[in-house]
């Protein structure tokens, strides 16, 4: 692992209104993460951490603080910048996969790559070898419908390494699989994570899984803590 910091949020701050009611989700979040490192996420429903993973993907701007990215501030950038670095830059898995229904599995990991103007070819070429790594190439023509909840999330995580990030940001990524499959495509996911290099942060709920990754940090009260 390397002693580089890829990725910072520095005093993040950032509160909803309910109401009449001021909710203060983040007060001053800091986390420093370094190039290859892949980092829990944990806290409580409701902590927060959505919000966060929103904020560091550039999805959603703070009320205050900063987001870095190799040493670039970015929360000042406009929204076609924002949406560069996020193509370019950082992959996103989410709980449920959001697949695009009337595509095909491999077509679903295609799109996003012609989007960043990779030729087609180039563009199936890297997403059958990412569909291979995750032994689906079987399914590669199916569509999401066809494909089990496991086979669906392990296309959502080909998709988000189809343009090879340099961050890969993930919101429960296991969190509406059962354990077993659960356990499967977590392991890809950190095989395909250390084999590619990635620098990871990912929320999740499962003790099992956060124990498998280099470090936790913890989200409760509006405070971001390493465990």
């Amino acid at each position: 692992m390397s002693s580089e910091v890829i990725f910072q949020l520095s005093a993040i701050h950032r509160s909803f209104k309910q109401g009449s009611t001021e909710l203060n989700v983040l007060k001053g979040a800091e986390l420093s993460i370094k190039k290859g490192e892949i980092v829990a996420l944990v806290g409580p429903s409701g902590a927060g951490k959505s919000t966060l993973l929103h904020i560091a993907g550039l999805l959603e701007k703070p009320d205050s603080g900063e987001v870095r990215i190799n040493g670039e501030v970015c929360c000042c950038l406009g929204e076609e910048d924002r949406t560069s670095l996020r193509r370019n830059k950082l992959g996103f898995v989410y709980q449920f996969h959001h697949l695009l229904p009337e595509f095909s599995a491999v077509e679903n990991v295609v799109i996003p790559q012609m989007i960043n103007g990779m030729s087609r070819k180039k563009a199936l070429e890297r997403a059958l070898f990412l569909i291979e790594a995750l032994g689906l190439k079987p399914r590669a023509d199916h569509r999401p419908g066809q494909l089990s909840g496991g086979e669906q999330q392990r296309i959502a995580l080909a998709r988000a390494l189809a343009n090879e990030p340099a961050i890969l940001l993930a919101d429960e990524p296991t969190g509406n699989l059962d354990p077993d499959t659960a356990d499967g495509v977590f392991s890809q996911l950190l095989v395909l994570a250390r084999d590619h290099g990635l620098t990871a942060l990912i929320a999740t709920h499962n003790q099992a899984l956060t124990d498998r990754m280099d470090r936790t940090v913890r989200l409760a009260h509006g405070i971001l803590t390493s465990d």
